[in-house]
């Protein structure tokens, strides 16, 4: 098959890279604001340079790969489907979830999938995770606790235009608790403080939050995030049964160092980088969507499931601020 890729930046090449390895790809077109990315992605993989993205669904793809900036989301994945192509796009959907909502209202009933990209759905750890849960080997769930801890913040225009910690990094821990456990949310309370860069509480924003979440059949589940964490990337899930409990992320390049004496766990060297810690779940993530495709498997993460991890950052988000306990059918009505 064909893939085109809008965006080449840092995720679009990495996507780049990954897609010409794989079997199901013949072949890429590329398109980029930045003339200069499309050509070099062009160079380095072999693929056809596009130079708008009209000119790109004009020549004739099978599928379509949106990695350009987020207000630009929209607009491609409108694109992508009234050309009747199947629509990858990274996460969010959009800078809003008004424009979010209005994407889905829009290519619901079009027939073309679209899968948007949370790439911990794939990953082998959260993935075993969640088949314990699904077999019913923790027994009844009690507790959950998923962290997200950054090894540094990213820039402060970055930060200015992502929306927030809670819709821009927590919402990964969102989409896993619904996604594992199979339950929804009922209720969030949350908190956030700044003990590090300037720019983000210039912002507005926090950089290290803690949300309470009580799912709807009680679960209490606990999400930590921060944007400072100075020994590496750390993204965990515990799950803690009446029967059982069962971690991700405990591995050797966990970035966590033991107090303990005579412990020589972990021993690898620390997690350092999203790409690193989550290279597989990519790979699996782009092969997924090129059987999405080929027809043989509906989307794994529609615009829908986009959609309820991103009410759950908004609640959080309204709860940070007013500083009281929030329903995600609260901000739904707003």
């Amino acid at each position: 098959m064909r893939i085109g890729i809008l965006g080449l930046g840092r995720i679009g090449a990495f996507h780049a890279e990954t897609l010409s390895g794989l079997d199901a790809v013949e072949s890429l077109v590329v398109a980029d604001p930045f003339a200069g990315a499309a050509v070099a992605a062009a160079e380095r993989f072999g693929a056809r340079v596009a130079d708008s993205p009209e000119a790109l669904l004009a020549g004739g793809v099978d599928a379509l790969v949106v990695a350009a900036a987020t207000d630009a989301h929209p607009a491609l994945i409108r694109a992508g489907v009234e050309a009747g192509v199947p629509v990858f796009c990274e996460k969010p959907v959009a800078r809003t979830i008004a424009e979010a909502v209005a994407v889905r209202e829009a290519v619901r009933d079009s027939g073309v999938p679209v899968q948007i990209g949370y790439n911990r759905r794939f990953d082998a750890g959260f993935a075993a995770a969640r088949a314990a849960v699904r077999a019913g080997e923790l027994g009844i769930l009690h507790t959950v606790r998923c962290t997200t801890l950054d090894p540094a913040p990213p820039p402060a225009a970055y930060v200015a235009a992502s929306g927030g910690i809670f819709r821009d990094c927590s919402v990964h821990d969102f989409d896993m608790i619904r996604w594992v456990t199979g339950r929804e949310v009922a209720e969030v309370y949350a908190v956030g403080g700044n003990r590090g860069a300037g720019y983000i509480r210039a912002a507005g924003d926090a950089d290290t939050t803690g949300a309470v979440l009580t799912l709807d059949d009680g679960t209490i589940a606990v999400v930590s995030n921060s944007r400072h964490n100075g020994r590496g990337y750390d993204v965990r899930m515990e799950l803690h049964g009446f029967a059982d409990s069962l971690a991700v992320g405990l591995d050797d390049k966990l970035p966590l160092r033991s107090a303990e004496p005579g412990a020589v766990f972990p021993a690898g060297t620390p997690h350092d980088f999203f790409m690193d810690r989550f290279a597989d779940a990519y790979r699996a993530e782009l092969t997924a969507f090129t059987e999405v495709v080929a027809g043989v498997r509906p989307s794994p993460c529609t615009i829908e499931d986009a959609l309820e991890a991103a009410w759950i950052a908004e609640a959080c988000t309204l709860s940070l601020r007013e500083h009281r306990p929030v329903t995600p059918a609260e901000v739904r009505r707003a």
